[in-house]
Formats: C-alpha cells, sequence, structure tokens
C-alpha cells in the first residue's frame, strides 16, 4: 500500500485534539526529550491551545503546522509543517514528529513530502532546510530519504535543553524533491 493511502496530511482543526492529545501522550517519553513544547504534565488544554495557534497562523500567513493522520481511521500520529518562513527570500524550514507506535513505517517521509509540496508548489517557496541535532539520527534518515542535501554542520544553531547545540542543515529545493518522489520500479 502507497504511503499516500495509508496517511494524510492537513491542517488540524479544533475536532482533532482529543485524538492529537492521545497522539502526544503515547509518545510523551520520547518526544519531551526531543520538542521543548512537550512536557511530562502535557494536558489535553495544550492540545487545544496548539491547534487554535496553528489555525491562527495558517490564516496569518505565519507558519503552516499540520496534523499527520492515518487515513482510514483519522487518528493523529504526528505532526509536521513549515516555519521560519523567510517570505522575501522565500524560504522556510520543514519539522516532524511521528507518535512513537508509528515510527519506522515511512510516515515522517511522507509528512516531509507533504509538507516540501505546500512549501514549493502552494507557496512558492525555492529552499527549505531541515535543521537536525547532531544525535538526531533519526531525523537525519528523514532528511537523507526526501533527497534533501547536507550543507553543513552549524555551530550552536539550535537551542537544546536550555544549552546551544551544533546542528545539521540539510537543504531542499522544487527539483529535490521531484527526484525523491519518483516511483520506484515494481
Amino acid at each position: 500500500m502507497h504511503p499516500c493511502d495509508r496517511y494524510l496530511v492537513r491542517p488540524l482543526v479544533p475536532e482533532d485534539a482529543d485524538s492529537f492529545f492521545s497522539a502526544v501522550r503515547r509518545s510523551i517519553d520520547e518526544l519531551s526529550y526531543w520538542m521543548p513544547w512537550c512536557s511530562r504534565d502535557y494536558a489535553l488544554a495544550d492540545a487545544q491551545a496548539w491547534i487554535r495557534f496553528a489555525t491562527e497562523a495558517w490564516a496569518a500567513g505565519q507558519e503552516y503546522p499540520m496534523g499527520i493522520f492515518e487515513a482510514l481511521t483519522g487518528e493523529v500520529i504526528g505532526g509536521t509543517g513549515l516555519n521560519h518562513l523567510n517570505r522575501a527570500y522565500r524560504t522556510g524550514n520543514i519539522g516532524y514528529w511521528v507518535s512513537s507506535t508509528h515510527t519506522g513505517r515511512g510516515v515522517a517521509r511522507f509528512a516531509a513530502q507533504e509538507s516540501a509540496r505546500l512549501g514549493f508548489e502552494t507557496l512558492g517557496l525555492t529552499r527549505l532546510e531541515i535543521v537536525v541535532l547532531t544525535h538526531n539520527t533519526a531525523s537525519r534518515r528523514v532528511a537523507e530519504s526526501v533527497g534533501a542535501t547536507f550543507e553543513c554542520e552549524a555551530r550552536n544553531r539550535l537551542y537544546f535543553q536550555g544549552q546551544p547545540h551544533n546542528a545539521f542543515v540539510y537543504s531542499l529545493v522544487p527539483q529535490d524533491l521531484h527526484n525523491a518522489i519518483v516511483e520506484p520500479a515494481r
């Protein structure tokens, strides 16, 4: 089954709050390490607040947070989106996370590709970055799997757990995405 048939990426709506909350809670141990917004006391009110923010950010064109959903059930299984947009330079950043019970299935790759499509095809961006901590091997694999080019190790690029850390910077341009999503021979 093709990932397009299994997963869906779309903007979050208020009715997604319970499912979003459940996805975060199922992954609290892993997410709380990587994501500064995720703490051990993450509550339904936090999920509701995030969805309100996401809706407002979309409307204002500031950033484009989205949910990752199982196509058949409609269950939230992660999040993705575009942020750190610079309209003058037509650039942005792709972010993603996947609920622990759904990792290793190509979900993050699919979500990153969908975010890139939004950036390139809808927003007219010409460069997207995926910036990952140097020890985040799973995110590095996702960046490479969508055809992103490793550019550098940037010093003090991310602030992580109260300290500046080096990060690997990957870039995507529209042609990279096209090359990465070509269907494999059957």
